[in-house]
């Protein structure tokens, strides 16, 4: 899978606890090393780009602070949350650490994550979903955000007889159901909008079709108390988002399970249309009249998930103070541009999109930090978010799989109520 890709998908994934991980960051104090410095874990063993930035703010830190050295310890991300959850079971966790966004809430509940102290005005600049909150403190910052498009083509789209949305007036529903039945009427394309279902992994299915539901009016749990499902993940309106979804595939505008690289697919000529990710966007040029645009309205506002990989600080940490000064010295336009420069991502500042070209009003990457800004939902921010989002994706495989929309999405809200209630998250 792309290493861009990977870093939505980490909530989940994790399968394997790192051999020796208790002996991590041990030393004379929890969370630094024996030197006295402090220990930083990061899940990007397998991303060569983005730990060569990195560590190279974490070089910069020590050349600027011989006496309070950081030093790297990078895992393969397939194996990281669960270390990170051994490793405070031990009481080993680092003193800073990366984190997946929606992780954060369960994270920070645990007992892991100490509250982040940054000024407000320097949180002010980022972009809202690149801070990680809950119960209304700061747990998480992160340098840069993700974001999915609809890539089309814009002859298709041309043939079709129908517009070119854009942000400020994405297309309605009624709209987009006019370019599929357009599309596919003119038997050009094999498959008229691939949705990406060929990708198993959980967090794909709650990020990439949770703001369809979003869209429609209903969500994963009622955030006005985060303590139920029921009335939001199986009312009226969440059932119409599955019965949607259900018929794209009953009408074959879109397969059942794609194939495992969706966007080579749409590159190929194969589809006229793709739901995906900024991580893709630096392929769009092999499309002659490729572009991308904005997920359609379905009546409560066009949205895309928000929350890619951000930085915390641990509260076993025995130098939160060097550890905070870290984060918030690593908060720069440089910093942040760096991650922008070195891959598909969207820099978390206008300071930083202001250094890297394209990321600049008008660029050619621009689209994707404004559809953050405009778009952009964070997956609930709740302690239950893991067995939330395992139970989300297997309802909608079985959605689309052909199940009934409303048996399904009745017994995951009540799963998740289960959950909920098991768990006493919010003292029921």
């Amino acid at each position: 899978m792309n290493t861009s890709k990977r870093r939505l998908l980490a909530t989940g994934l994790a399968a394997v606890v790192l051999a020796g991980v208790a002996a991590c960051g041990s030393g004379e104090g929890a969370g630094t090393s024996a030197d006295g410095g402090l220990t930083l874990w990061t899940h990007n063993a397998g991303n060569p780009q983005e730990l060569a930035v990195v560590e190279q703010i974490v070089a910069d830190w020590n050349a600027a602070h011989p006496d309070k050295k950081v030093t790297v310890q990078a895992f393969p991300q397939a194996a990281y949350n669960e270390a990170v959850v051994a490793a405070a079971t031990a009481k080993k966790l680092p003193c800073i650490l990366d984190t997946d966004a929606p992780a954060v809430p369960n994270w920070a509940y645990a007992g892991y994550l100490a509250p982040l102290e940054i000024p407000a005005d320097l949180l002010a600049k980022q972009l809202p979903s690149t801070v990680g909150t809950y119960q209304g403190k700061t747990y998480s910052v992160g340098y840069y955000e993700a974001a999915l498009g609809l890539f089309a083509r814009r002859s298709a789209l041309t043939a079709a007889g129908v517009r070119i949305p854009t942000l400020e007036q994405p297309w309605t529903a009624a709209e987009f159901d006019q370019a599929l039945r357009a599309i596919k009427a003119s038997k050009k394309y094999p498959i008229t909008f691939d949705l990406g279902t060929g990708d198993t992994t959980t967090e794909w299915w709650t990020y990439a079709y949770s703001p369809f539901l979003q869209s429609f009016g209903g969500d994963l749990i009622d955030r006005n108390t985060y303590k139920t499902a029921n009335g939001v993940l199986n009312g009226d309106k969440a059932v119409a988002w599955a019965t949607w979804l259900r018929n794209l595939v009953e009408q074959d505008y879109s397969p059942q399970k794609s194939s495992q690289d969706a966007f080579a697919d749409f590159v190929n000529g194969k589809s006229a249309m793709v739901w995906s990710g900024i991580w893709n966007a630096g392929s769009l040029s092999k499309v002659e009249d490729g572009v991308v645009l904005p997920p359609p309205d379905f009546g409560s506002g066009a949205k895309v998930g928000g929350g890619s990989w951000q930085w915390a600080v641990s509260s076993s940490c025995a130098d939160k103070a060097t550890a905070m000064e870290y984060l918030r010295t690593s908060l720069t336009a440089k910093n942040i541009a760096a991650f922008a420069e070195k891959q598909n991502v969207i820099p978390a500042t206008e300071e930083a999109a202001a250094l890297v070209p394209g990321w600049q009003p008008g660029g050619e990457k621009r689209f994707f930090l404004d559809e953050s800004k405009k778009l952009a939902t964070v997956r609930p921010p709740t302690p239950g978010y893991p067995y939330l989002t395992t139970t989300f994706a297997k309802a909608t495989q079985d959605i689309v799989a052909g199940g009934d929309p409303k048996q399904i999405l009745d017994r995951a809200a009540n799963e998740i109520d289960q959950d909920l209630k098991s768990n006493n998250y919010y003292g029921f």
